[in-house]
């Protein structure tokens, strides 16, 4: 089912929410606010400053964070305003748009809020933390008319949009299975990153966490060092291998299908069988789903999705078709750049009319190089201006969130779960 089915495209948007944020010319500079600047955030606040000084014209004015030390840091790095509550960021007028690098379980609390104040979102991967949050985001978005880029800076490498083009013209037929990896190894275990000892709520001075915000709509509890340095551990606020990894498989995968798809059937599998810590996710993990009919797989098509933390083998990335395949990724690193992609026709069932266009024999199609992470901020801060669609905007992200969502809530239940994209609900048995 495409993104343009069920209930996100059948929620009537209403027009008098159309929030408004200021209209920015093609020389004007904008204004960004950063929230959450540990590591990941750190990176991206400093791409923007970057890409805005020497290409968007825009510039960092405020960072926000629970933890005292990266505030102090970032607003040194940037000389800009720091705050440990991200309301204030939300609430300034001068703030064309923020950053969001929080933990999951914030993306779509903060993400809502700024829109409805006006601002326009680059918003980390995941898209979010729940079914219910990519609801709203959809709705939001096209209330508000703000622009929402999804930071999965892979979606704007060409070699994706080099493979849509390609099964559009017919070069595989009909598409049957879609695979792809991300696999990483270690000593420590992933997401084990270094702890702070002297930092936490009771600290004074640099090293003071907002522990109870940092909580936020997650459930209470003591602070705990591990929860709040290593939080892709935990399900309480993030979703492990299938939301950190796999939204670069599956949101480049949904570009190269053309239409944008809700899967209809996922399953999952995988366990701890390494890194044996207080981790709760898996470091093994393989998601299979299942797509109903649509434009150019007439019959449905599956995606196989395998990672593991303690392995560092990648399959090949790759869409299979009846009379052709599509390799995107001969190593497998979905973040990684290649020259070219390559078409391998299917010879004993193509006939001599695909053979009159493509011939027979394996080919390559070449691919534009470029630094993906520079290219999708640029794509943002141009969206800013021209008020058109990003490169990874919301409904193509939901449609990856809603297979990496389902497939959580499936390996957590051990069961199979049929996804409602009317409804936005999973259930335990096929949709009627």
């Amino acid at each position: 089912m495409g993104a343009t089915l069920g209930v996100a495209a059948s929620s009537k948007a209403n027009p008098s929410k159309a929030s408004s944020g200021r209209v920015i010319g093609a020389n004007d500079r904008i204004n960004v606010g950063v929230i959450g600047v540990g590591g990941r955030g750190s990176y991206v606040g400093r791409t923007f400053a970057k890409v805005g000084q020497e290409i968007s014209n825009a510039q960092i004015v405020a960072v926000a964070d629970v933890y005292q030390k990266r505030v102090t840091a970032n607003k040194e790095f940037h000389k800009c305003d720091g705050t440990l509550d991200y309301r204030e960021i939300i609430a300034r007028k001068d703030v064309d748009a923020v950053i969001i690098a929080t933990p999951d379980h914030w993306h779509a609390k903060m993400a809502l809020e700024a829109m409805d104040s006006g601002k326009d979102v680059y918003l980390e991967k995941p898209m979010c933390h729940t079914l219910d949050e990519i609801r709203q985001l959809i709705q939001t978005v096209r209330e508000t008319k703000r622009v929402l880029q999804v930071g999965s800076q892979t979606t704007s490498s060409d070699q994706w949009h080099r493979a849509k083009k390609a099964i559009a013209d017919g070069m595989i037929g009909d598409m049957i299975m879609s695979q792809g990896s991300y696999h990483r190894n270690s000593v420590e275990g992933e997401w084990n990153w270094t702890i702070d000892p002297a930092a936490g709520p009771t600290a004074k001075g640099e090293d003071y966490i907002d522990w109870n915000m940092w909580l936020g709509p997650a459930p209470k509890r003591k602070f705990d060092a591990d929860r709040f340095f290593r939080f892709r551990k935990y399900w309480d606020y993030s979703g492990g291998i299938a939301t950190d990894l796999f939204f670069h498989v599956a949101a480049p995968m949904n570009i190269c299908w053309g239409e944008p798809q809700y899967p209809t059937k996922v399953s999952a599998g995988g366990g701890i069988y390494v890194f044996r810590d207080e981790r709760e996710v898996p470091d093994t993990f393989q998601l299979l789903a299942d797509y109903a009919g649509g434009p150019g797989h007439k019959n449905g098509h599956s995606l196989v999705l395998t990672s593991s933390m303690a392995n560092s083998q990648h399959i090949p990335g790759l869409i299979r078709g009846h009379e052709g395949t599509i390799i995107m990724v001969e190593d497998g690193r979905f973040e990684g750049r290649t020259d070219y992609i390559t078409v391998k026709p299917e010879g004993r069932v193509i006939n001599d009319v695909y053979k009159g266009k493509w011939g027979s024999e394996p080919f390559r199609i070449p691919v534009t190089q470029s630094d993906s992470m520079t290219t999708h901020v640029s794509n943002f801060l141009s969206c800013m201006r021209t008020r058109q669609q990003p490169t990874l905007p919301v409904e193509t992200a939901a449609c990856a969130q809603a297979v990496i969502t389902a497939a959580v809530t499936a390996y957590r239940e051990g069961k199979t779960k049929y996804f409602d994209a009317k409804n936005f609900k999973l259930q335990d048995k096929p949709v009627a």
